[in-house]
C-alpha cells in the first residue's frame, strides 16, 4: 500500500499504483477528490504528452500544483493516463 498525505491528511492510498520515472501514479478512484482543485497549470513532457496539475487544500491553507496527470496521455504512457502523481517535496509518500 503507498499512501500520500498533506499535514496528516490523507490525498490517495492504493495497492495498484504505476511507477513512471520513479514517481507513484495514483488510481483515480483511489484520491480523495474533495480536497483538491484544478489548477491553471500545463507542462508537456515528450513521451508522455501534456500534463495538468491540481491544487489540494487542507486545513484551510492551499499548496498549489502538488499533484499532476496526463488528461490525454500518448500511447507510450496510456498506462498512466488520468492517474495522479504528488510532488515528493510537497507532500509524504509512504
Amino acid at each position: 500500500m503507498v499512501k500520500v498525505s498533506l499535514n496528516g491528511t490523507v490525498l490517495a492510498d492504493s495497492n495498484d499504483t504505476v511507477v513512471v520515472e520513479n514517481n507513484h501514479y495514483f488510481p483515480p478512484s483511489s484520491v480523495n477528490r474533495s480536497l483538491f482543485t484544478e489548477s491553471d497549470t500545463h507542462t508537456v513532457c515528450p513521451w508522455k504528452g501534456t500534463a495538468s496539475y491540481y491544487n489540494v487544500t487542507v486545513d484551510g491553507k492551499t499548496v498549489k500544483d502538488v499533484a499532476w496527470y496526463y488528461p490525454q496521455a500518448f500511447d507510450k504512457a496510456k498506462s498512466i493516463e488520468g492517474y495522479v502523481a504528488f510532488y515528493k517535496n510537497k507532500v509524504a509518500i509512504v
